[in-house]
């Protein structure tokens, strides 16, 4: 269900059935040759929605916007702050506790925002015992993606416009990808960039981490078929933990 194409007549008796809203957010960012600058926004809206059918929740406006400090300077990137991010949620998710909601569900797109989303999930426990908030970045799909891989990945942690990230719009948005462009670009990433600020131009020119040429829809369905598996469940236990409480 898309929550702004509610009216306000009905919406109340809806939110008091589901209580469940799931927040799409990712970013504006370079992604290559081959991807759109709003990848992270299209991956956390097609995720929302998959999830939406299978639990009942609302799908709220995608938050289009997020912390790209490392990308910043390239082409294209637009980048908010952590604190302006922090606070921004904090008041959503305030007003979608006054309206009903008793979890809030923010499916993420981008690897960069995850600190902020902690940080307001941890603010709005502080505010409400009683409100659920999750935030979700693929989870529980490390070992399928290693399974999938065929190249070695750039980082522990980081994936961009990359083998995986390419086959996640493959399988959610095809439409978006333009695989004559795509490109294998495997940085060297400095031990130092994980302890010290490091704009990515410093080790990429293009912002592909990994070789995009060998991405197939196939494994990114079996990617992403996991990480929803994943949210639902972990949706249906933030709803059962609520229920236990009443």
């Amino acid at each position: 269900m898309k929550f702004q194409l509610e009216n306000s007549y009905e919406v109340k008796e809806k939110i008091q059935k589901s209580q469940i809203a799931i927040l799409p957010i990712g970013a504006v960012e370079a992604h290559g040759p081959h991807l759109p600058l709003g990848t992270d926004n299209i991956l956390a809206e097609k995720l929302s929605e998959r999830v939406a059918e299978k639990t009942g929740a609302f799908v709220l406006p995608t938050m289009p916007y997020g912390q790209v400090w490392s990308l910043k300077n390239f082409p294209g990137s637009i980048n908010i702050s952590n604190e302006s991010l922090i606070a921004l949620l904090v008041d959503m998710g305030t007003s979608l506790y006054e309206q009903g909601f008793r979890i809030f569900v923010m499916i993420n797109g981008h690897l960069g925002n995850a600190v902020a989303l902690k940080e307001a999930a941890r603010k709005l426990y502080s505010k409400f015992s009683d409100f659920r908030v999750l935030y979700l970045f693929y989870p529980g799909t490390r070992q399928v993606t290693e399974e999938v891989r065929e190249t070695q990945s750039s980082h522990a942690a980081y994936f961009h416009a990359c083998e995986i990230e390419t086959s996640y719009m493959l399988y959610l948005a095809e439409e978006y990808v333009d695989m004559s462009k795509a490109i294998a670009d495997i940085p060297h990433i400095p031990m130092s960039a994980d302890v010290t600020p490091t704009p990515w131009e410093e080790f990429t020119s293009s912002a592909v981490l990994g070789d995009a040429t060998v991405a197939t829809k196939e494994k990114g369905r079996k990617i992403i078929d996991v990480a929803i598996e994943n949210m639902v469940k972990l949706i249906a236990d933030a709803k059962n933990a609520i229920n236990r409480t009443k």
